[in-house]
């Protein structure tokens, strides 16, 4: 008699569990810092729209030079300790914020520093990700770990808003973000009680200089026809949305005439669709194909934002429409990233995963940046509202990226025979 198969998901790993702890209690946090700090240059410093531009964008500058911070971290063994210094790198920076509140030295000029060291943090932190989650968990649970993950960032998303616009209106921004740094410093702890795996080890073509290292990560990224395609759509995407998420907090604010807890409660409400997303996702893959997931996460995320750009009338219609198009872009970036992350672990070789992925970072989240200040610049010239209608229909053109590749036809990751 043959015995059942037995299925294997992410917490098969008792080190997986360990890795979710950790991100779920950093995700939270951060969630409270995206409404603080930009609703600090807002109400505190009075921030115009492109001084919002300016901050959001340097948040993101630094993954321009993930390339480099890649073929950096393949050279190194210890990915966990590299995450750990991150995390405490990003808790150093943001108590520096309620410190100077505390004396009334709060500057925009500190904020952008902020800005940029953290960021500086997420890239270290995002560029030993990779190999680290690979140690953690087997190839045929990829899509089942990242729905994991993707569900704690849901839930994050329903609860963090609220919460974090809770805190500034009674503790003011500077002091809201002391949670977050908290959470980095949780989540420290957490990954190092987690055993450092035993590195794969390299082939000789990944040895040689970190010029060298740089140039094979970007040929294996581009070469490849599923990693360009995923490379050219998250990055359009990416473009099109962050000129529309730079403004979002103002648009709210000054446009709409929210208040800062209104505002959490919307996009907190609205959160719940990521939720959704991230439950459903695995069984929607199995139902359509990964592929075709992905591409209709991939026109669910941006298009919603052209009813935004719609919001009006009394407050609780407001707050209503806001949630609403929220809740169907939420659901549809967990199709997206669950998906594509999925795949792009999938045919990632292990000996290059930290270069590709400074590669991947540096093309995708480098044009993040761009995207902000594009969008400082948009709303400022033609208004808040044409610039979200815009970027929403643009947003849904990168869905073509995967269309006119392999992508579309990849049902799962066990058929892809890699």
């Amino acid at each position: 008699m043959t015995a059942p198969a037995t299925t294997v998901t992410a917490w098969s790993s008792g080190r997986f569990r360990g890795f979710w702890y950790a991100q779920t209690i950093s995700q939270f946090g951060d969630r409270i810092t995206e409404i603080a700090l930009p609703l600090l240059a807002v109400t505190m410093l009075a921030a115009t729209p492109g001084e919002v531009g300016v901050l959001t964008a340097l948040i993101w500058l630094p993954y321009l030079f993930g390339v480099f911070v890649g073929a950096w971290v393949d050279r190194r063994s210890d990915k966990r300790r590299l995450m750990i210094v991150a995390d405490l790198l990003r808790a150093a920076v943001l108590v520096s914020l309620p410190a100077a509140y505390l004396f009334d030295l709060v500057t925009l000029p500190q904020l952008f520093a902020v800005a940029v060291l953290t960021g500086v943090g997420a890239v270290l932190f995002g560029m030993a990700y990779p190999s680290f989650f690979v140690s953690l968990v087997p190839s045929e649970a990829y899509v089942d770990a990242n729905s994991k993950l993707s569900l704690s960032r849901a839930a994050s998303f329903v609860a963090g808003p609220a919460v974090g616009g809770a805190l500034v209106q009674v503790l003011t921004a500077p002091i809201a973000l002391v949670a977050d740094a908290l959470s980095f410093v949780a989540s420290a702890v957490l990954l190092r009680r987690i055993p450092e795996p035993a590195p794969p080890a390299e082939p000789p073509t990944a040895t040689g200089s970190t010029a060298r290292r740089i140039r094979e990560g970007l040929t294996l990224l581009l070469r490849d026809r599923v990693l360009r395609a995923a490379l050219g759509c998250t990055t359009t995407v990416n473009f099109c949305t962050f000129i529309a998420n730079t403004l979002l907090i103002l648009f709210a604010s000054r446009e709409l005439g929210l208040s800062a807890g209104a505002i959490g409660i919307a996009f907190g409400a609205g959160a719940f669709g990521g939720l959704a997303g991230a439950a459903l996702a695995p069984r929607v893959t199995r139902m359509i194909g990964l592929g075709r997931t992905a591409i209709v996460g991939v026109i669910l995320f941006p298009a919603p934002l052209v009813l935004m750009a719609l919001a009006d009338g009394p407050v609780t219609a407001k707050i209503a429409l806001l949630a609403a198009a929220e809740f169907v872009s939420s659901v549809g970036v967990m199709l997206m990233d669950i998906n594509l992350n999925a795949l792009i672990t999938k045919v990632t070789p292990d000996h290059a995963r930290g270069r590709i992925a400074g590669a991947y970072s540096t093309v995708n989240y480098g044009i993040r940046p761009l995207g902000a200040l594009i969008g400082g610049w948009l709303g400022t010239a033609i208004g808040l509202r044409p610039t979200l209608a815009v970027a929403g229909l643009a947003g849904v053109c990168a869905a073509f990226w995967l269309l006119a590749s392999p992508v579309r036809r990849i049902a799962s990751l066990e058929s892809m025979g890699r």
